[in-house]
């Protein structure tokens, strides 16, 4: 038996597997972020270590002898978060989360103190990254700054938690701006920018390694057996990778979750910061992959529907199941900023071309396609215009909209395919890195890919008014930046 883990925004889940990568059990328990201040977004790790307790619990009350039988664990989590310790081991703040946007200004310091960042790290500086957040504790926290002693991801501290020792993996450490991304270590220079060392991080190992033993306490107190290996684990989209068979060369996947992820697997570092693409290590050894990321893509729709006071699936019954043409409204998915390709933490979305004959039905439809734009927009840089990238699964819980695919296909010009049912997100990639890590299996054995339940081909008609209506989506953010710096100007 082997348990995936995700630490992730909005939930804490757990997936129990058997050997054949059959789902025996599930578990989630939400969470909420707190948002003390416009533009943060911070939670507590104490609450995922109970949420992570209170399913571990569970789970043994009504599957302990699968539980007797677990050999390995995996996690993966959240990016990008900061946990802080003091020199006892204790949280000194709350985790500033990935859509935290406080630290732009430290974004242009960092890169300024590190002139080879881009090239070293292979990312652009985002407030959502780690390293712009300690910038930013430096300078207006600086009694907790002092105080620091470690720094680890979400999952990282989870792992401590379990096993007592401070480790984290390459994928996940390539979301921080500390890592030579290319030669998979920290990088010295890096943290010096942010005046820290080597000191202060946990040591870096590959995701599908064996890292350390479950506690014995904790072994005892879930039923389970005290040589449950830990795994390395992973970033959340690079778990979801390996959960979807994502490890040779050119495969690709999209993901409709909460933020939107457009991935290519590659052979090697390929840097491509002038697009906005994040390159960085895969889960598994010699292996990277680029990354476009819209920061709303599935939260649009939850926006949308908040907004009109009906449910996601009431909205998407309003929408013609054949697309005829875009909707005349224009949406722009800035709700939090963007990440590719602009990396603008202060961009705020808008609807464009909206007049009294407009329905709600069209208004639904603009957002499903401004989505669809943002990916295309996301994605310039993985060659999808050029057809380098012409075909990718998809996931996520946007996924089981057959409209929202059937767009985003036409809009990307991309061939994409739904998975039969199943879970291949964090928790189940989590699962066979942990297998990996038990030594039960060889990596491309483990990584199959899954059974395709239907696939999406772009609609010929569409195509000329869509790349119409995309080329007015690119022109439209250069107005929209300047409104946003004055409005961000007049609220300072």
């Amino acid at each position: 038996m082997y348990i995936g883990i995700d630490a992730g925004t909005s939930g804490i889940k757990l997936l129990l597997l058997d050997r054949d990568q059959r789902v025996v059990a599930s578990r989630t328990e939400k969470l909420e972020a707190q948002s003390p201040h416009r533009g943060w977004s911070e939670q507590d790790p104490d609450a995922w270590w109970q949420a992570l307790c209170r399913i571990l619990d569970d789970l043994k009350r009504e599957r302990p002898k699968e539980l007797e039988k677990l050999r390995g664990l995996g996690l993966s989590g959240q990016q990008h978060g900061a946990v802080l310790l003091d020199a006892a081991n204790h949280v000194l703040r709350p985790c500033i989360l990935w859509n935290d946007t406080r630290a732009q200004a430290e974004c242009e310091i960092f890169e300024a103190r590190f002139p080879a960042s881009r090239r070293v790290t292979g990312n652009r500086a985002a407030a959502g990254f780690t390293a712009p957040k300690l910038l930013w504790v430096r300078r207006h926290e600086p009694d907790i700054f002092r105080q620091v002693r470690k720094i680890l991801l979400p999952k990282a501290w989870l792992r401590f938690k379990l096993c007592g020792e401070m480790i984290e993996d390459v994928s996940d450490a390539s979301g921080t701006l500390w890592l030579d991304v290319e030669h998979r270590n920290w990088s010295p220079e890096a943290l010096a920018a942010c005046g820290l060392n080597l000191d202060a991080m946990p040591r870096l190992v590959e995701g599908s390694a064996p890292t350390c033993y479950l506690k014995k306490s904790l072994a005892t107190r879930w039923g389970m057996r005290d040589t449950v290996i830990l795994a390395g684990g992973a970033g959340d989209n690079a778990a979801a990778a390996i959960g979807l068979g994502a490890i040779e060369d050119g495969d690709s996947f999209i993901s409709l979750g909460t933020s939107g992820v457009i991935w290519r697997t590659t052979r090697d570092f390929r840097p491509e910061t002038g697009s906005g693409l994040h390159a960085f290590c895969h889960a598994v050894p010699n292996r990277w992959h680029q990354m476009g990321v819209t920061l709303s893509a599935a939260s649009s729709l939850r926006w949308w529907a908040e907004i009109t006071g009906m449910s996601e699936a009431a909205l998407l019954d309003e929408v013609p199941l054949q697309i005829s043409r875009p909707a005349r409204p224009l949406f722009l998915p800035y709700l939090s900023g963007e990440r590719t390709p602009h990396g603008d933490d202060l961009i705020r979305g808008s609807f464009l071309g909206v007049d009294r004959a407009v329905k709600r039905a069209e208004m639904t439809q603009s957002v499903l396609e401004g989505v669809a734009f943002s990916l295309r927009d996301a994605a310039r840089g993985l060659g999808i215009e050029k057809g380098e990238v012409s075909r990718a699964m998809v996931v996520g819980g946007g996924s089981k909209s057959p409209k929202w695919v059937s767009i985003i296909a036409s809009v990307t010009n991309m061939a994409l395919s739904c998975l039969k049912d199943g879970d291949y997100g964090g928790a189940f990639g989590a699962a066979r890195l942990a297998r990996m890590a038990a030594g039960d299996g060889e990596i491309a054995d483990i990584c199959s890919k899954p059974k395709i339940a239907h696939q999406y081909l772009p609609n010929p008609a569409l195509r000329q008014l869509y790349d119409e209506k995309f080329a007015l989506y690119r022109q439209s953010y250069p107005l929209l930046r300047k409104w946003a710096e004055t409005e961000h100007h007049l609220t300072k």
